[in-house]
């Protein structure tokens, strides 16, 4: 048996760079470990993962894969991947929605968001964070294969390692029946000039406190330092920011090198999605602020004269 899949997700025809924090958690356990690449256009796809050290890129391309359902995919997933000990993509979207249902079809054991993996003997330990990232629980799964989804905060991008592994075409499973029931509608983005908050070195976020004028106040900053913008759920629900662009435990979990917090209270919710960041920057008026608690570096003040005097001393 193998011992590590690792499935990547596409985009538009290309692999995911969060695909690389999976490739990061099957180096840290053991090597060999293959890459999965399914979807329309995966076999022209497959060239954006072959020099990261992969013993074999299996290439799954088929016009059914066009869109991606769940009911779909994991056929295919749990007929390649009950070769393998270990099957692993990113706690995105896609890989939630798409490993709980490998894992149910293979009679595996599921962890989800993992943060860390540590190998004794010949059994891997898990951890994971619980209670909104308060504490964390060490696991470790007893059946055969292992089905789990790391987080990309904490697994790093893989960088390539040279050379170029083997190419191999596998077979493209008939989806569930349930596959009948869902209809593929449509994929609305927002496309942005900006890094995804996902993969952003720096993120410039901002909070409640800023009201009507949360891109008037931020956008300036977030240009000068080519970071991603983010909000807190607060903010968002309030309509100052896009749904798409909260940080925290109900939104996008993120670790970028730099976080700046702009006018955001610090609730337990959204320090889950952030405290990872290696330094944190935080610009509030109330000195008794949670987020002043993680922080690296904390300014007391109106954030309506900081942030634009910043803008100012970095143009």
């Amino acid at each position: 048996m193998s011992h590590t899949l690792v499935i990547a997700e596409l985009h538009e025809g290309k692999v995911r760079r969060s695909t690389l924090s999976a490739v990061t958690f099957a180096r840290g356990i053991s090597q060999p470990f293959d890459i999965l690449v399914m979807g329309q256009g995966a076999a022209s796809a497959a060239a954006g993962v072959v020099a990261f050290g992969a013993q074999k890129i299996l290439v799954a391309d088929d016009v059914s894969l066009a869109n991606y359902i769940c009911e779909r995919f994991a056929p295919t997933v749990a007929a390649i991947g009950k070769g393998y000990k270990v099957i692993v993509a990113t706690a995105s979207s896609f890989g939630k929605d798409l490993a709980p249902r490998v894992a149910a079809k293979l009679s595996a054991g599921y962890a989800a968001d993992l943060s860390a993996v540590r190998v004794e003997g010949d059994k891997l330990v898990y951890r994971r964070p619980v209670f909104a990232g308060n504490a964390y629980a060490s696991c470790s799964i007893t059946t055969p294969i292992h089905v789990v989804t790391v987080r990309q905060s904490e697994f790093g991008a893989a960088e390539p390692s040279g050379g170029a592994s083997a190419t191999e075409t596998v077979a493209v499973q008939p989806a569930d029946a349930a596959a009948a029931r869902v209809e593929f509608l449509s994929l609305e983005s927002t496309k942005s000039e900006r890094p995804d908050l996902g993969e952003a070195r720096v993120i410039v976020s901002g909070g409640r406190a800023l009201k009507e004028q949360f891109a008037q106040v931020l956008d300036p900053l977030a240009s000068l330092l080519g970071a991603a913008v983010g909000a807190s759920r607060a903010a968002c629900d309030a309509g100052y920011a896009a749904p798409e662009l909260q940080v925290g435990q109900t939104g996008r979990i993120v670790a970028p090198n730099l976080y700046v917090a702009v006018g955001i209270s610090g609730a337990i919710q959204h320090l889950a999605g952030m405290k990872g960041s290696k330094v944190i920057v935080a610009i509030n008026k109330d000195p008794e602020a949670p987020i002043f608690q993680v922080a690296d570096y904390g300014l007391v003040t109106d954030l309506f004269q900081a942030v634009p005097a910043l803008v100012k001393g970095l143009a």
